[in-house]
């Protein structure tokens, strides 16, 4: 259901800054991971894993969401996420002294977030009704939010006392505020649209399935293996070179990657989104390079030109990933499809934990090395005509 005119911005723009207020909240623990690691005692494994262990509540999330919201409405499964958000919120505030603690609360951020982005995201598009002008602004809600959150908590707990805790009171106040907001915004699934179907749909049409498999679901995955290692795997590996600073720079790189993925939407609109994908991969393996560059260095002022790369390839994937999801999806399965697209894209926060297990004693130059070689391939594989005609009648060169 589309709504014209002022009441139909406003809607957008209300649903816009609660999906944002959400999204801040979601990487407000990862500056603050080093912190945890002094007060806990944690090894590299369960540091990763800490920030992985999001992705387990997130999958499910998203693989049930979908469904239930194309079956009972958007509001109704979008808005006890949101007063989770706030709950979750205030159970970090007792983190610091408990790693259980800090494991439930990212397990219940990833929960919030399946559920908030796929079917906030599915909310959003109907209510814009253009899928090209949707995902981008999708992607500046999320985005926005992602980057502001960590470059805001990790220059609070570097420089202002109480590191554990002013961070997810700042959130949790911006929640409110997004709270407040949902009551206006119109569902857009009318009961007639509404189907009953499987518990666990996952919304691809039967024709786009080898469109799905093979060129949407390894940019998906591309979109968060990008962000995760430059916020988890590379301050780690550069800590000794930035005392006193990593906390800090650990925001700055998650707040710089982040929101250069905003910034990188006109990119995507010149080249088309059917380039979009192979480019970002390709991209985000030249970050991983010269990360490895630093690394073998120890010029920790690496990180920034490495975020940059790694943040226009995470925003030229995620755009291309959700401008061929709006195109592929039947109407009645928009939450289904996109919520499957996420959880493909989610399997990049395990990322991190696999480069540290496959490291071990060793650490993690190594794998990142191997995973900068996989990546490159499977751009050049995307970038080839047969990919691109799997999916240029989906998604148009024009539909920018």
């Amino acid at each position: 259901m589309a709504h014209d005119g002022p009441v139909r911005r406003n809607a957008v723009l209300r649903l816009w800054t609660a999906v944002f207020v959400v999204a801040f909240g979601t990487n407000v623990p990862t500056p603050l991971l080093l912190v945890y690691r002094d007060l806990l005692g944690l090894s590299s494994d369960a540091l990763t894993g800490a920030f992985g262990v999001y992705a387990a509540g997130l999958v499910p999330a998203l693989l049930l969401a979908g469904p239930a919201s194309d079956r009972f409405g958007r509001r109704p499964v979008v808005v006890p996420f949101v007063v989770l958000s706030i709950v979750t919120s205030l159970l970090f505030l007792g983190a610091s002294g408990s790693v259980v603690l800090l494991f439930v609360g990212r397990f219940l951020q990833g929960a919030v977030s399946g559920v908030v982005f796929s079917v906030g995201t599915a909310w959003l598009g109907e209510l814009v009704g253009d899928s090209a002008r949707a995902a981008r602004l999708t992607t500046a809600a999320l985005g926005g939010g992602w980057a502001i959150g960590p470059l805001v908590s990790g220059l609070m707990a570097q420089w202002l006392p109480l590191p554990t805790v002013l961070p997810y009171l700042v959130h949790v106040v911006l929640m409110v505020v997004g709270l407040v907001l949902l009551p206006s915004v119109p569902e857009t699934l009318a009961p007639a649209d509404r189907r009953r179907g499987k518990i666990v749909d996952l919304g691809v049409p039967p024709g786009a399935r080898t469109a799905f498999a093979l060129v949407v679901l390894p940019v998906a995955i591309g979109v968060f293996t990008f962000p995760s290692t430059a916020v988890t795997v590379l301050p780690l590996l550069l800590t000794p070179s930035m005392p006193e600073i990593a906390v800090a720079i650990t925001g700055l790189v998650a707040g710089v990657t982040l929101l250069t993925g905003v910034f990188a939407q006109p990119l995507g609109r010149r080249i088309g989104y059917v380039a979009a994908g192979p480019t970002g991969l390709a991209i985000g393996a030249a970050g991983f390079g010269l990360a490895l560059v630093g690394v073998a260095t120890g010029a920790w002022p690496l990180l920034v030109p490495v975020a940059l790369l790694l943040g226009v390839g995470y925003g030229l994937c995620l755009a291309a990933g959700l401008t061929m999801v709006g195109e592929l999806a039947s109407p009645t399965a928009r939450g289904a499809l996109t919520g499957t697209f996420y959880a493909c894209a989610y399997l990049g926060f395990g990322v991190p934990l696999l480069l540290s297990v496959a490291g071990g004693a060793d650490g993690f130059t190594r794998p990142l090395a191997v995973l900068t070689v996989i990546v490159a391939v499977a751009a050049a594989l995307l970038a080839l005509p047969a990919a691109r005609r799997l999916v240029r009648p989906a998604v148009p060169v024009d539909a920018r």
